[in-house]
């Protein structure tokens, strides 16, 4: 199930920059960024949830101001 979320992740943020539109790329990727937070607290990796909260608030931060 692990190996689940982690693939998900991956897939999802790989496939984030097939999107034209800078706004539906943000979104996805802050998406795929909160599965890798779920990611790591599920298998105990503090770096890989700090990163990717870091990478899931900016995106959500640069998509809320450029709309």
């Amino acid at each position: 199930m692990l190996d689940w979320i982690g693939w998900t992740a991956t897939a999802l943020f790989a496939g984030s920059y097939l999107f034209k539109q800078p706004v539906t790329l943000r979104k996805i990727q802050a998406g795929a960024a909160l599965l890798w937070v779920v990611y790591g607290l599920a298998i105990h990796a503090m770096p890989v949830v700090a990163a990717n909260v870091i990478v899931a608030s900016m995106a959500a931060v640069s998509t809320l101001r450029r709309g």
